[in-house]
């Protein structure tokens, strides 16, 4: 019996080794493209750091890793949700979506303050800068509105 438990230890290692050199790619881009939100509406400064600590790991081109992304599956887990942050919101091709979407898109972020339901608790937990308090929320609760109105008037 032990030497059948040692065995299944053995190959548990040799498969957690050998998945380390199975890596996703990296969401990496130091660009801000044409079709960043920031180049379509004004972001202030104060929304700006917030939106860059909070939100843009996973909703935008540019993501910030920390160090257990190296020890899979943990990379995994990360790129994927990544990737469905990206499909819900990427803050770097918001000028590809259509005004109804970008409006559609900053309501979501609107109510996903109000509801605490973003950041996600996991990655407050994780990122102490990503909590927010009350004044802050309606800073960026604010600035959704007028970003809103902006758009509107441009079309």
């Amino acid at each position: 019996m032990r030497r059948t438990v040692k065995i299944i230890l053995l190959v548990l290692l040799v498969v957690f080794i050998a998945i380390q050199f199975i890596r996703p790619a990296r969401n990496v881009s130091n660009q801000v493209l044409p079709n960043d939100i920031s180049k379509l509406v004004r972001v202030p400064d104060s929304v700006q750091v917030f939106l860059r600590h909070a939100c843009y790991d996973c909703h935008s081109n540019n993501t910030n890793y920390p160090w257990y992304v190296n020890i899979q599956p943990m990379g995994w887990l990360m790129a994927n949700h990544i990737r469905e942050g990206k499909s819900v919101l990427n803050f770097s091709e918001f000028g590809n979506y259509s005004t109804r979407k970008q409006l559609s898109k900053l309501t979501g972020i609107a109510n996903s303050i109000k509801d605490n339901a973003m950041p996600l608790s996991s990655y407050k937990w994780m990122h102490k800068n990503a909590r927010i308090g009350k004044d802050e929320k309606a800073i960026i609760i604010n600035w959704v509105e007028q970003s809103k109105d902006s758009l509107s008037a441009k079309n």
